[in-house]
């Protein structure tokens, strides 16, 4: 028996199982709007061990990582049989990702992952690289998950390796374990990327909330909306643009949407990411609108500027100054966990109420998308306060 293989695999399982017990308090200084937690949620670190090594000392004696994990990011997010789960994306040292879903008691620690990944069905047109799952409990009691499906692009010269298509593909369960592959998604644009879907039927359709796009990289308008008769083989005729990209915002480059919307009694509470350059690159952030119960295509709440942005350490890592999310989960008692991914690197959690963010939307001032507008809501705000003076 070698001792020093067996001492170091004990080592190894010790540190992984603290980390994944390790309790998350919630920071003590917050906006009011919601409450960020001390550690991440999972990271490579928490992906299973025998998911990565051979446990094996004559097939692995120097104890060699055979599978590297680079990264676990832009999880999906359901509340499942009394669990928060979250299916995540992993990406491998091989830039792969696939899906592993991890589950909690209380939505911000302790998440540890079920014992296999997600074994995800293939189309006829087997996908290179999976990622960025939207799932969704919807009123046809399926749960559906909505994802990007990435292939090479067809026709591009041999010395091409980057080109590539994006499209959503959509997979069905009933229990969170088989899935069941339907066709891609079809829409009158050449690619797709943050596909969503809407919760509840409207007027008897499936709705997608999709991200027109021409290129793999560059965005269309906006964030787009689109009716499916039938899911089992999706096709959006036309995409309405209810969320355009602005000059000067933190949604100017391109922005799309999160997970599926919350319905809450003032209307549909949607998050978002928006992108705008830098000298140093670019900066994704968060952002949140409302959309009217019945006409679910038109804004009623947009607050100026971002919900959300990177902060202290979530602002390094593989593609840094990046905040994502794809996931939240609201309680029955109005509590909402948002799952968010840093950096391409990790994932976080933050806590709020749908009382404080139908606040927050509704209370906070809309984007007056000038300097000098700024500025007079500031002396608003000055005034009003001067009464309050000590």
């Amino acid at each position: 028996m070698n001792i020093t293989f067996d001492q170091q695999l004990s080592k190894m399982r010790k540190e992984q199982e603290q980390l994944i017990e390790k309790t998350n308090h919630p920071v003590e200084i917050s906006n009011g709007v919601y409450c960020r937690y001390q550690h991440p949620v999972l990271t490579a670190a928490h992906v299973p061990l025998n998911w990565r090594y051979d446990f094996d000392c004559r097939s692995n004696p120097f104890l060699m990582e055979r599978f590297g994990i680079n990264s676990v990011l832009n999880a999906g997010a359901i509340k499942w049989e009394g669990k928060y789960l979250l299916m995540a994306r992993v990406e491998g040292a091989d830039r792969k990702s696939f899906f592993a879903i991890a589950e909690s008691e209380n939505g911000t620690d302790r998440f540890r992952f079920w014992d296999t990944p997600v074994q995800m069905p293939e189309t006829e047109d087997p996908d290179t690289n999976v990622y960025d799952i939207r799932l969704v409990h919807h009123e046809d009691g399926w749960i559906y998950g909505l994802f990007c499906t990435e292939r090479k692009a067809p026709g591009v010269p041999a010395s091409d390796q980057s080109s590539a298509i994006a499209q959503c593909g959509i997979a069905r369960t009933r229990d969170m374990k088989s899935w069941e592959r339907l066709p891609d998604l079809k829409t009158p644009s050449a690619q797709q990327r943050n596909v969503v879907l809407h919760p509840e039927f409207v007027q008897g359709k499936y709705v997608f909330y999709t991200r027109p796009q021409e290129a793999f990289i560059d965005a269309g308008g906006g964030i787009g909306l689109g009716f499916a008769d039938d899911i089992t083989r999706a096709v959006i005729s036309e995409e309405i643009l209810i969320d355009r990209k602005i000059y000067h915002t933190v949604y100017e480059l391109k922005n799309g949407l999160g997970p599926a919307p919350i319905k809450t009694k003032a209307g549909w509470l949607h998050l978002a990411h928006g992108v705008r350059n830098t000298a140093a690159g670019l900066r994704y952030v968060l952002y949140l609108f409302m959309t009217d119960l019945q006409d679910i295509a038109k804004v009623i709440y947009k607050p100026a500027g971002y919900f959300m942005a990177p902060e202290g350490e979530e602002r390094v890592g593989d593609v840094s100054n990046v905040l994502f999310s794809n996931g939240w989960i609201a309680d029955p008692d109005g509590t909402i966990h948002i799952y968010y991914a840093s950096s391409d690197t990790r994932m976080h959690v933050a806590k709020t109420t749908t009382e404080q963010l139908l606040d927050y939307l509704m209370n906070t001032p809309e984007d007056g998308f000038r300097s000098a507008a700024s500025v007079q809501r500031i002396n608003q705000l000055i005034k009003k306060n001067h009464k309050w003076k000590n």
